[in-house]
């Protein structure tokens, strides 16, 4: 793990959030809570090899086209200023948190936001901020994987950045059956590295 930093190396911690990671939470993804002990010891790795350490946050208005009460298809989550919305307690916190959805857009990416009506999309400051540190490298980890993990990843790779994600980091929401398997070939096209697909049966 700790080979993997270093310079022009970041990782990005991806919406490890209340309503996501903790049982209970609006939109928890199962087994969320799981991966954070081994999201924490990539966070020390990436630190000690002074590699920069990103999260993304979800932030969303009471009110947004991407909620199912308006149209969308999720329960009302991550609200701004809510317990929700918070990183889980557990998650070490040691670099910038980017937020994405903040204007009602869908913030699945933490490179990009998108308008849920006219599908038109636009940057987040991640980008810049890795462009700025002559980041060539990024390390994904978070949920979920077939959502804004995924999203993220893609995002990297078409800034023609080098992706790694560790599938063990990860967990899936699986809205439908075959999903998790979906996000993964999809990655896997795109150029990431997914890593563990051997020892978890291919995927």
């Amino acid at each position: 793990m700790a080979t993997r930093y270093g310079p022009g190396v970041a990782l990005v911690v991806t919406d490890l959030q209340n309503d996501f990671a903790a049982p209970g939470g609006s939109l928890y993804v199962a087994g969320g809570e799981d991966i954070i002990a081994g999201v924490n010891r990539e966070i020390a790795a990436a630190a000690s090899a002074g590699s920069p350490v990103f999260y993304t946050q979800d932030w969303h208005p009471p009110s947004t086209p991407h909620f199912v009460t308006e149209g969308g298809i999720w329960p009302p989550h991550c609200v701004r200023d809510t317990p929700g919305a918070r990183l889980h307690p557990d998650l070490t916190v040691a670099g910038e948190v980017i937020r994405k959805g903040v204007d009602g857009r869908d913030g699945y990416s933490g490179f990009s936001v998108r308008d849920p009506r006219s599908g038109e999309r636009s940057a987040t400051v991640l980008g810049e901020r890795l462009a700025a540190g002559s980041v060539r490298t990024v390390v994904v980890v978070g949920l979920a994987g077939d959502y804004c993990v995924l999203e993220t990843a893609l995002d990297a790779r078409a800034l023609g950045l080098e992706v790694t994600l560790p599938l063990e980091l990860t967990r899936f929401v699986e809205l439908a059956e075959g999903d998790r398997e979906r996000a993964i070939t999809r990655m896997v096209g795109a150029g990431v590295r997914v890593e563990g697909l051997t020892a978890r049966g291919g995927g």
